[in-house]
């Protein structure tokens, strides 16, 4: 048992080793091919989504049901075709055509903490804004932390177009929006969030080293010269005087003002001096302080819009190189054995409890 607890020990730093290595490469390389990315010709990619839950019911169907129960399926299936065909042509007779299904467009945002998605989203917004109406609808499934204030900004911006045109914004929080991911949710016309999605973190923070202690110690200067009193307030090597820290909290707390004026305006029922402390809820909790209007999944939402609707996703993608592709592998491979090393870890801590 010792022999293997100590095997067990090596291979775990030998796993330690190859990710940081495969983590060093990896980030280059994806690095490199995020840079080159944007250069490359992209198209937009839409897809049903009623037939996906179509195809998935057949090949259950399929498994579960008897020759019996597929066969009376397959007979009532052929009714309703029949039926329907009948009422269309009956209607082309008297000159008039079916009344067409809404339709609903549902778009993906998984923010990191420059929002870069932002410049996909404002393509598949652009597009779908050609087509939709006010019968219509937009379901925004939105995934982030939060991030930059500017390009966070920009985010909620691309959401506000589709307010302006009138059409209903539906946003679903399956795991976080939180910080300028919550500045973007506000804007939502209804906001849903699955039970222990974290919700609100409506504050700002900014933090930096300061290295002017050691470079004094080691007798090193840093210069630093600027053309306006507040250029520059704190900075990284130099020594931050106390009227540069009052600047710098005063446009901290100027930005959060702003953020609290952009959600009480999109969320006019929250007490946002309750609720823009900073602190975060999660969903059941959230809606006790109006941060959201509903809990429930987006599964569940968008499995109830495709009973009644055509149901739409667009995805705007980038062609990918061969270098690119191999870069996103090796993330991908990355982040499974980062995964798996963190699974094993917490695994043996459990077991030692």
């Amino acid at each position: 048992m010792e022999f293997l607890a100590q095997y067990g020990i090596f291979l775990l730093k030998v796993i330690t080793i190859v990710v940081a290595i495969l983590i060093v490469v990896g980030g280059i390389v994806s690095i490199s091919a995020r840079n080159k990315m944007k250069h490359h010709e992209g198209r937009l990619v839409v897809k049903k989504l009623n037939d996906d839950i179509e195809d998935h019911q057949l090949q259950i169907d399929a498994v579960v049901c008897s020759d019996a129960e597929l066969k009376a399926l397959d007979k009532k299936r052929k009714k309703e075709e029949k039926a329907e065909a009948k009422e269309q042509k009956k209607l082309a007779k008297q000159g008039q055509t079916q009344p067409a299904k809404s339709r609903v467009y549902v778009l993906d945002f998984d923010g990191d903490i420059k929002a870069s998605e932002v410049e996909l989203m404002r393509r598949e917004i652009t597009a779908v804004l050609t087509r939709a109406t006010k019968d219509d609808e937009i379901i925004v499934r939105l995934e982030s932390a939060g991030g930059m204030v500017h390009t966070y900004g920009l985010a909620a911006s691309q959401l506000q177009r589709i307010r302006d045109r009138g059409i209903p914004l539906t946003i679903c929080v399956d795991k976080v929006a939180a910080s300028g991911g919550y500045m973007m949710a506000c804007l939502a016309d209804r906001l849903v969030a699955a039970p222990f999605a974290i919700i609100g973190s409506i504050g700002v923070v900014a933090q930096l080293p300061n290295f002017n202690r050691l470079l004094k110690k080691n007798d090193v200067d840093f210069e630093l010269f600027t053309a306006g009193e507040y250029k520059r307030t704190v900075t990284m090597f130099g020594q931050n005087t106390d009227k540069a820290k009052e600047k710098f909290q005063s446009d901290l707390n100027e930005t959060h003002d702003l953020f609290k004026d952009h959600v009480q305006h999109f969320r006019p029922r929250i007490d946002i001096d309750a609720v823009a402390t900073g602190d975060i809820w999660y969903g059941r909790q959230a809606i006790e302080q109006r941060l959201i209007d509903e809990v429930r999944t987006s599964d569940e939402l968008i499995t109830e819009r495709c009973e009644n609707a055509d149901v739409y996703s667009v995805h705007y993608e980038y062609k990918k190189s061969i270098q690119e592709k191999l870069g996103l592998a090796a993330e991908s491979a990355i982040s499974r054995a980062a995964t798996k090393v963190l699974t094993m870890m917490t695994a043996q801590q459990q077991n030692k409890g």
